[in-house]
């Protein structure tokens, strides 16, 4: 994942009897002075870069058939995101802590010998045996909590393959890592069959950026930063080497692991830049340019499509329409956005998994969600399994109670669109494809639904029904008010609501 502004996984812990060598991962930054204010004009420089929705312009796939695809896409939802990977042993954040940035999210601050600490991170591989891993528990939970797709790490950015590739032995089938004989080591392949059998869209994460490959941190020379360490126009065919690497890898995964919905790319600032002529000038030091990384995205995402028609691409922050849908990180607009969008949230702890993970509450993920909802995106909630293969417990619980909620009320999730006003206050609103709409009232804890519910901005049709979900054969009183309505909740329905966290009326036909 991009990096935002936060900081997650930073405990150091101990795991059967192993203590992690990065010692005390404490918040402070890891001081490398000399270097300071050229990491940060760096920083600076790739603000556009790494924005994933702000200042960004939606430009729409010209493909029909893929338009419909994300029309599809759009009525579902509710989706998983799983970062899983050798660093899931040492509790730590997914490969960031190699990145040799002056970021409270890369090297601890308590490692002294960078290098030592790079290769003993590299042979977490050699350790990882996830011999408790049972992908048909997580689909069925998934499907359970109402999720209808997928998005799994098959590559983050240290490079460590979870799929079988040819390419690379540094994976999972590896012939130094023990998981390597359990008859489920390609856990890609377990992991997409399992939840295709559930019937959810199948999503592959992978990492453009590789800090594992030769041809991309290229061992002649020190790694810098997040970016390749070297010119690629200095050294045409190096670069060239590792486009192909990429596509190969890409390819694997869209020929050998079934039908594929969404491609979902990661590492921006892996992406075409023009020319900028020199360097510019930083008094004091010598300032690199900004290198041109062209993946070739056109070219890759024409293959993808070759073996995967229907396939949804997501070139995370690379402006332009290979970047079928934005991707706010972390967090949730706020206003409605009027173009396809998802917000990538993390249930608890990291991304990847932590010791210490303290779960969101079940009432804050189903308010967020209708959020979203109401302002035109999805939610690909994030849950990071552990060492073993297994999840959190706390997370099946709560993806349990999420799926009752949904059981209910999912009416008023899937297969709708925005309806201004979108929200106000405690409400949400959502509009079905049939004239309808719904207003979801969001309960605080041990709060009673008041007797009036005062709704703005959208009017009900002379004859109009209301009712609320999950009472069967309610029929609510309701009555114009202005450029809105009101409606009557009596005392006997309030004291017998079907959830605690949120309510929906819904509405048989809306005016406006």
């Amino acid at each position: 994942m991009k990096r935002a502004c936060f900081r997650k996984n930073t405990n150091r812990r101990e795991n059967n009897g192993m203590r992690i060598p990065c010692g005390n991962l404490k918040t402070n930054y890891f001081r490398m002075k000399s270097i300071k204010t050229l990491f940060l004009f760096l920083a600076l420089l790739a603000l556009k870069v790494s924005a994933q929705h702000e200042g960004q312009t939606y430009i729409p796939d010209p493909n029909p058939r893929i338009q419909q695809r994300i029309d599809q896409w759009q009525d579902i939802k509710f989706g998983l995101l799983m970062h899983w990977g050798p660093y899931s042993q040492w509790g730590i954040v997914e490969s960031w802590s190699i990145c040799p940035e002056d970021e409270g999210w890369c090297v601890p601050d308590t490692v002294k010998d960078y290098f030592h600490y790079k290769k003993q991170y590299e042979n977490l591989g050699k350790t990882f045996n996830p011999t408790k891993f049972d992908p048909e528990k997580w689909a069925k939970a998934a499907k359970n909590a109402g999720m209808k797709y997928l998005v799994f790490t098959t590559k983050h950015h240290d490079g460590f393959c979870m799929f079988d590739t040819k390419y690379t032995d540094y994976k999972i089938t590896g012939k130094d890592c023990p998981f390597r004989t359990n008859p489920k080591a390609d856990v890609t392949k377990e992991i997409f069959n399992a939840f295709r059998n559930e019937g959810l869209w199948i999503g592959a994460y992978f990492s453009k950026p590789d800090w594992h490959c030769p041809e991309y941190w290229w061992p002649q020379f020190p790694p810098f930063d997040r970016n390749v360490n070297y010119d690629p126009a200095a050294y045409p065919e190096k670069w060239n080497n590792f486009v192909n690497y990429t596509h190969n890898q890409v390819m694997e995964i869209c020929s050998n692991y079934g039908k594929i919905d969404l491609m979902w790319f990661d590492g921006g600032w892996v992406q075409k830049h023009p020319d900028q002529g020199k360097a510019p000038e930083v008094k004091g030091f010598q300032v690199k340019k900004y290198y041109d990384q062209d993946i070739k995205m056109d070219e890759l995402v024409d293959k993808i499509r070759s073996k995967q028609p229907d396939c949804i691409v997501v070139d995370r922050a690379v402006e332009g329409k290979n970047q079928n849908y934005l991707t706010p990180e972390n967090q949730v607009p706020d206003k409605m956005l009027p173009y396809p969008w998802e917000s990538c949230m993390i249930l608890g702890g990291g991304w990847s998994f932590s010791y210490d993970a303290k779960m969101m509450e079940t009432r804050k993920v189903i308010h967020m969600l209708t959020d979203i909802v109401a302002k035109g995106g999805n939610l690909l909630l994030n849950i990071g399994p552990g060492p073993d293969g297994t999840w959190y417990d706390e997370a099946y619980s709560r993806l349990e109670e999420i799926g009752a909620w949904l059981k209910i009320n999912g009416d008023a999730i899937y297969n709708t669109r925005t309806i201004a006003p979108y929200y106000d206050g405690q409400l949400r609103f959502t509009r079905g494809k049939d004239g309808s709409a719904n207003t979801i009232y969001l309960l605080a804890d041990n709060e009673k639904l008041p007797t009036t519910i005062q709704v703005k901005g959208i009017v009900p049709t002379k004859n109009a029904k209301i009712s609320m979900m999950g009472k069967k054969g309610s029929s609510l009183r309701w009555k114009a008010d202005g450029d809105g309505f009101k409606i009557e909740v009596p005392a006997s329905l309030g004291k017998t609501l079907p959830s605690k966290y949120a309510v929906v009326f819904h509405i048989s036909q809306v005016a406006k």
